[in-house]
């Protein structure tokens, strides 16, 4: 099927990371308590981070850990605390619309591998000319970061605030009802 494909341990290890990756996207799909989600989805922050140690962009990988799977699983987990939900669990209630989803999702991956492998497209491949080769990358991040994004970087800072001070906001406005 893959007449191409090499199996290295950098392939393998691939592999594996996506399959934690999935596997933690439909646990954060499928969960019912919001605390579980979180810890899902920092499961998902973690497994990007592997894909970049994989792309040799440790620096994405180190801010990745941080900023996400840190900082932002940690908001959450401080959000969840910080509002109410309810003690009792709603009943579950069986329907088709995981297997539908399931039937579906299975579908759509059969198309996208299909198109994949009979399509006549010339996908991209790495060239030892790149005007960045050679180059490291930490530093043209920090040169892009504070110089043509540093509005955007100091915008998403304070939204995380804002949407943190909201969240402390709407439990006091619960508590005091």
């Amino acid at each position: 099927m893959f007449s191409g494909l090499v199996i290295t341990g950098q392939t393998v290890a691939f592999f594996l990371i996506a399959l934690f990756l999935i596997a933690c996207g439909v646990m954060l799909l499928s969960m019912k308590k919001v605390i579980y989600m979180a810890i899902s989805i920092g499961g998902v922050f973690i497994g990007a981070a592997a894909i970049y140690i994989l792309l040799e962009a440790d620096f994405l990988a180190f801010a990745q850990v941080l900023v996400y799977a840190g900082a932002i699983t940690i908001m959450l987990l401080f959000a969840i605390m910080l509002t109410k939900h309810e003690e009792m669990e709603r009943p579950a209630v069986l329907t088709a619309h995981p297997v539908w989803a399931t039937i579906g999702t299975a579908g759509l991956g059969l198309i996208v591998l299909w198109v994949v492998k009979f399509s006549n497209i010339k996908w991209p491949q790495a060239t030892p000319d790149s005007p960045f080769q050679g180059q490291d990358n930490v530093k043209l991040i920090g040169e892009a970061l504070f110089s043509q994004y540093v509005i955007p970087f100091e915008l998403v800072s304070v939204v995380l605030i804002v949407a943190l001070v909201g969240a402390i906001t709407l439990a006091n406005k619960e508590e005091k009802k």
